[in-house]
């Protein structure tokens, strides 16, 4: 039997974690790409989606952590559904609607698709028509007319695109 080290265990998780830091954008993607068969940088993953500026290196830390086990993952994206900035909440959600696990769907709040943050409604109004039970669809197709007249076109683009997922119970 090899005893597993402290040493080994914090030099797994440094190293993925100052590659997700690292400067240039392509040695962000690479670590990203490489840390998604990892556990053990779940919580550098999950931290550097909160923070990362740039789009595509944001979208592999998501596409990272959909490789990891839903069962460690998902507790984890509900804290950040909760946090106090709108990237965060904007990324957790993504990330949701990239796991695609519907049992997360009661973690989609009407706070949520009403967010301040018109990115992170968007990212909400996305996610809930993705996650939506079969027979919530008419509960979800009444919310998301509330949202109407915010925005800018992009965002009253995104909302009138929402209900069209929904199919039959999308509003009139």
């Amino acid at each position: 039997m090899v005893p597993i080290s402290p040493t080994h265990t914090t030099a797994r998780q440094t190293r993925p974690a100052a590659a997700l830091r690292a400067e240039a954008r392509s040695v962000r993607l690479q670590a990203a790409l490489t840390a998604g068969s990892d556990p053990a940088v779940l919580e550098t993953l999950v931290e550097r989606c909160a923070a990362e500026p740039d789009f595509f290196a944001r979208d592999m830390l998501s596409w990272a952590l959909t490789r990891l086990p839903p069962r460690t993952v998902l507790p984890r994206i509900r804290e950040e559904l909760g946090s106090a900035h709108p990237r965060t909440r904007s990324q957790a959600l993504h990330t949701l609607s990239k796991i695609n696990d519907r049992s997360t769907w009661a973690w989609i709040t009407r706070p949520m698709l009403r967010d301040p943050d018109d990115e992170t409604a968007r990212t909400a109004w996305r996610t809930a028509v993705l996650l939506v039970p079969e027979g919530e669809e008419e509960n979800l197709a009444d919310e998301l007319p509330c949202n109407s007249g915010r925005g800018g076109r992009d965002v009253r683009r995104s909302l009138s695109r929402a209900p069209a997922g929904l199919g039959a119970a999308r509003a009139p």
